[in-house]
């Protein structure tokens, strides 16, 4: 697990390497039961592909959360399939013994979510398991995915937005996560009309390996929200990358 990173540290380009492998993102979810609960473990994978182009060059990380606590070790998916379109292939989950937070019963779901410091105003999704216990991903590299399984942003209890970090030609609708700072604005939009917004905490570059489910997916006394995406140096031999980068962020002004 990577280090705090204080706020507002001078921004290093990050350094591009040549002919560097435009990748797929593939969300992947698995779940395991904690101590405190049933509560699901979410990681971003990716799948290789080929292109000359070099991803967008993001800055320092926020700072991560006061206290982690970090999961035993997952293994990585080796599964995930190439495709030649930019939607990404699924990845596995394992059913967990007890839902990672009550899903929503009211029909309600989420629509759009924007990020004016970054420049995101993107459609959302809803992303779950299939009858094989296959998350589907989003399709579009431009869209969002909600976890439905889990809260409606705006509820008490941590909800989770899941997006693509890149495809084979352009950067995807998280591309960009790592420039947010504490106090960034997230809005995001139901299908009944009302807004929650969020502002930006904290976040976390995480190895998937050592990811802190508990402090990710643990309940909390408000509502929450975490925005995930893949981050780290690239495996080759995997065909992943070594790290998430979390977003975590609390409701500042209630739906209406």
């Amino acid at each position: 697990m990577s280090d705090p990173t204080p706020l507002l540290r001078p921004r290093r380009p990050r350094r591009r390497r040549q002919r560097r492998r435009r990748l797929l993102l593939t969300a992947v979810v698995a779940a395991s039961t904690l101590a405190v609960g049933g509560i699901a473990t979410v990681w971003i994978s990716t799948t290789r592909m080929a292109t000359d182009a070099a991803p967008a060059a993001v800055s320092s990380p926020l700072p991560s959360p006061a206290t982690l606590s970090e999961a035993p070790p997952q293994s990585r998916d080796s599964n995930a399939s190439n495709s030649a379109s930019n939607s990404a292939s699924a990845g596995r989950i394992q059913d967990p013994v007890a839902p990672a937070a009550p899903a929503d019963l009211t029909g309600v779901t989420v629509e759009r979510v924007q990020i004016p410091a970054i420049d995101v105003d993107a459609a959302v999704e809803l992303i779950d398991r299939d009858a094989a216990g296959i998350l589907q991903p989003p399709t579009e590299w431009a869209d969002a995915g909600w976890y439905s399984a889990g809260v409606l942003p705006g509820a008490i209890g941590p909800a989770v937005l899941a997006g693509h970090l890149d495809t084979t030609e352009r950067a995807a609708v998280f591309a960009r996560l790592k420039e947010l700072t504490a106090g960034d604005t997230i809005i995001v939009t139901l299908t009944d009309g009302t807004q929650a917004t969020f502002a930006v905490d904290s976040a976390l570059d995480t190895s998937k390996v050592a990811f802190p489910t508990d402090e990710v997916y643990g309940p909390t006394p408000d509502a929450q929200l975490r925005l995930i995406t893949c981050n780290g140096p690239y495996d080759d031999a995997a065909q992943s990358y070594a790290n998430n980068f979390v977003v975590f962020a609390s409701l500042v002004a209630p739906g209406e």
